[in-house]
Parts: structure tokens; C-alpha cells; sequence
């Protein structure tokens, strides 16, 4: 695997990095382990203050910060700014709230003093992609330092720099060596990481494949695991959905980071009395779009993140026409040997065409005319994937009322899709299992021990009935 940083807007190669060594990856392993046997009974205060100063640091280099994502991965550069700024919010969330969400939880029973207590797991691996290059790492790393379990990161390949870049944020906070290891690993390398005795756990955001090869292996070895590997999220816009709104709020929906998001809407839903209405601005809004320079502020689409990724949509594209699919919309084409993929609308999308259900990860849009919002609903939920979602109904109420019935994990009501580090983010069937961010992001990866505690024992409170071993 050749990690190198190649900008997709100039088609430069920035730098070529090696891929780790078995040395560097057992030092590394070593030191985490050792570091976790450290913190495995040190306060929960001890590392906050940490995360307090790498939010500082995120904070006040912004835009040196932003550059590295824009050079990687293609980021619009005020989208690159937003996602540091994120990161640091995400951090002090954390710094924030970690002592109040590991505090043992008290169980009455006549055993004795029960109560469950939250401790480090051990040292975990993280499996990250390339599209939000800081966010991806942030959300594993600052509930689980907090927690006090050391990572070892293995990051996409075309975005080595971020995760150096990451990697020495976390030093410059004052984190212990071994907090975060960056190791640029190849697949077999990650395979042999996952399976080490000295490894707990392992966090994958990513695609169904390379979720379902590591599963494979942490199962084997009986590794706890989270995975979020992507959607086809619906954007339904039911019979009395107010069309100012949805006309303003799809578009961005579709086209935020390039249509590289695991949770940008994939497809577009619309009742038939507003799907002619609906098709027209969003054809207006996509030929609008400006392809540019992503660090100029005009450039409204940025290029996508490598020939690779510009090369799997457009199969996905011509094999959806040639299964039927209509071409509705294409954006003018673009004067630059970036790796821009034209903003694109397909129609007449049928079950047995190749791309439906399918993730198309940029800048294409799938439209679905319905009958009703209860074809809406069902059309929705007819998918293997199930991550996000956005409604659109003439009131909040009703709209979750649909949304209450959609299979997935997360679904914004009458608004744009966000991100914050206090709501839970994960999805169901094929877009994984496990929440990250929020208060249950931060109970995925610990030891939740049960302490039972008395002065003596005292048999008769039991009724006589003490068993001397476990029932299996």
C-alpha cells in the first residue's frame, strides 16, 4: 500500500512515505501497552487537561491546519477551517464531560454495595478514512484518551500528511508518548495488529469491504469492534413540506464536501406533487456550482479526492444510464486537469438498475418520485444501509413522525445534517454497528466492572440460597 499525499487539484505528488516496519510496529505496540498498564488506575482528571490544549492548539492553527486537508484530499478550504474547528470542540466536549459520563453507576441489590465502575479497556487500533481526515480521528481519540486507552492509528493512504500532522498536535498537548501512534501500515500489517494479544478493540470508519475484512479478523480474535461504513441516506420531501426550505437546504445536502460524506443525502425522495417543482431547482442550484481552485473562497465544488475515486463514480454512473437509468442533469464541463467529477442528477432509477441502493460517494444525485409520504418511507427503508436521513414536512412534528419510521441511525427533521460532539453518530445494518460522540460514544471501548462490596457476608439475607459457582 503507497502512502502518498497527492494534490487532486493540481495532480502534484506532495510526498511519499514508507510503509511502517515490523520494529516500528512492535515499539509501538510496546509503548502502548505499557502506557495503558499506567493510566489503568490514574484519575480521568490526570488527561484532561490534555484535550483542553490540543482544542487550543486546533483552535489557534486553523489555517495551517485546514491547508494540510486541502493539499490531501481536494477540502474546499472554509470546509477544511470548519472541520479543525470541529476537532477542537470535540476536545474540549470531551475535556468537558468525561468525568461526569465515566462516573461509576450505583446498583441496589441484596448482594451488597454494587456498582459498576468504567475503566480503560486497553490500547486500541483505529482504522480511519480519508474524507474528513481530522474529524475521523478526533471522535475515536478524545473519548477514549479521556478514558485512558491508548490508540494505535493505521489512516487512508492518500492522507498520510493529516494524520502526521494529528499525530503531532497530540505531542505538542503534552499527551504521553504512545497516546496516539501514527504507523503507516500495510492491509497484513493491519490484520497482525488487530489480532495482538495487547490489542482490545478496534474503531473502523470506512467502506462495507474493508469493515467486513476486519471484523473478520477481530471476531477471530475476539476483539471488541465499531464500524460505520457508509450509506445511501434518503432525503425525503413528504406531500407538505414547505419547497423554500427543501429547495435551499438539498443542493448543499448533496454537494457538501464534494458529496463525500458517509451521511450526505444519496437519495432524493419526493412526493409527486412536488417532484417536478423539486427537479427543476435542483437542476438550477447544480449547474450554479463554481469547480475551482479549493482554496479559492468563490470555488463553490471542490475536486474529488483522487483519480481513483473520480474513475469508481463514473462506472457507477454509466452502468446506472446503461441499466435504464435517465441522465438528467450534467454540470458544463470544467477547464482543469483536476480530478473534478461534474455535479450530476439521475431519474428513473429502478430496482433492478445497478445503482439502486447503492452509495455513489459525490457529487451524484438520485431522485425517486412517490405517490405518498408512505411510499417515501418504504422506498427508505428499501436498502441494506442505514446511516442517516433528512426529512422535510410541513411541521417538525409530523416530519418525526416519518422519521420515526426510517431504519437508520440518525435522521435531522426540517434541517441540514450535522455534527456535533453531543450527538451520538452511528448507523444499523450495513452501515455498521456502535455509536461515537456523545455519551454513549465515549462507553464504547471500556471495562465496565462490577464491584460488590460488604462489611461480611451474611447468608441468611440470600434466604440460604449461595451458589458457589456461576450458572452457564
Amino acid at each position: 500500500m503507497a502512502y502518498q499525499t497527492t494534490n487532486p487539484y493540481t495532480n502534484e505528488v506532495v510526498k511519499t512515505y514508507p510503509e511502517a516496519t515490523p520494529a516500528e510496529v512492535e515499539a509501538a505496540l510496546a509503548q502502548a501497552q505499557a502506557l495503558y498498564k499506567q493510566w489503568r488506575n490514574d484519575p480521568v482528571s490526570t488527561r484532561t487537561p490534555v484535550l483542553h490544549k490540543l482544542a487550543q492548539i486546533f483552535r489557534d492553527e486553523t489555517d495551517s491546519l485546514a491547508k494540510v486537508l486541502t493539499t490531501e484530499m481536494g477540502k474546499l478550504f472554509v470546509e477544511a477551517q470548519g472541520e479543525v474547528i470541529l476537532c477542537a470542540e470535540i476536545a474540549e466536549y470531551y475535556a468537558d464531560h468525561a468525568e461526569e459520563f465515566l462516573q461509576p453507576r450505583q446498583i441496589a441489590s441484596i448482594a451488597g454495595d454494587a456498582q459498576l465502575e468504567n475503566h480503560p479497556l486497553g490500547v486500541l487500533m483505529a482504522v480511519e478514512p480519508w474524507n474528513f481526515p481530522y474529524y475521523q480521528i478526533m471522535r475515536i481519540f478524545a473519548p477514549n484518551f479521556a478514558i485512558g486507552d491508548p490508540i494505535v492509528l493505521k489512516h487512508a493512504a492518500i492522507t498520510p500528511g493529516s494524520a502526521l500532522a494529528f499525530e503531532d498536535a497530540v505531542r505538542r498537548a503534552g499527551a504521553p508518548a504512545g497516546s496516539l501512534t501514527n504507523l503507516f501500515l500495510s492491509y497484513d500489517q493491519v490484520s497482525q495488529v488487530v489480532a495482538d494479544d495487547r490489542v482490545q478493540g478496534v474503531a473502523l470508519t470506512g467502506s462495507e469491504r474493508g469493515g467486513t475484512a476486519v471484523a473478520e479478523v477481530a471476531g477471530k480474535y475476539l476483539k471488541k469492534t465499531t464500524m460505520e461504513l457508509g450509506g445511501t441516506d434518503a432525503f425525503i420531501v413528504a406531500h407538505d413540506a414547505d419547497m423554500a426550505m427543501v429547495n435551499s437546504i438539498a443542493p448543499r445536502a448533496r454537494l457538501y464536501n464534494a458529496g463525500q460524506v458517509c451521511t450526505s443525502s444519496k437519495r432524493f425522495i419526493v412526493t409527486e406533487n412536488h417532484y417536478d417543482e423539486f427537479l427543476a431547482s435542483l437542476k438550477r442550484a447544480f449547474a450554479a456550482v463554481k469547480l475551482g481552485d479549493p482554496m479559492d473562497p468563490t470555488t463553490s465544488l471542490a475536486p474529488m479526492n483522487s483519480k481513483k475515486a473520480k474513475e469508481k463514480l463514473q462506472a457507477q454512473v454509466d452502468a446506472a444510464v446503461a441499466g435504464g437509468a435517465t441522465l438528467a442533469f450534467v454540470h458544463d464541463p470544467v477547464d482543469s486537469d483536476g480530478q473534478f467529477f461534474l455535479p450530476t442528477i439521475l431519474t428513473d432509477i429502478t430496482k433492478d438498475n445497478p445503482a439502486y441502493g447503492k452509495e455513489m460517494f459525490g457529487p451524484v444525485a438520485q431522485v425517486y418520485k412517490v405517490k405518498d409520504d408512505d411510499e417515501a418511507v418504504a422506498l427508505a427503508n428499501d436498502t441494506n444501509y442505514g446511516l442517516g436521513g433528512i426529512v422535510f414536512a410541513g411541521t417538525g412534528d409530523y416530519g418525526a413522525q416519518l422519521a420515526s419510521r426510517i431504519e437508520t441511525g440518525q435522521v435531522y427533521v426540517n434541517t441540514f445534517f450535522s455534527s456535533l460532539p453531543e450527538l451520538e453518530f452511528g448507523g444499523v445494518k450495513k452501515s455498521g454497528y456502535g455509536r461515537e460522540l456523545g455519551r454513549e460514544g465515549i462507553s464504547s471501548f471500556v471495562n465496565q466492572e462490577l464491584v460488590v462490596k460488604r462489611d461480611k457476608p451474611n447468608d441468611n439475607e440470600f434466604g440460604g440460597l449461595v451458589l458457589p459457582f456461576h450458572l452457564n
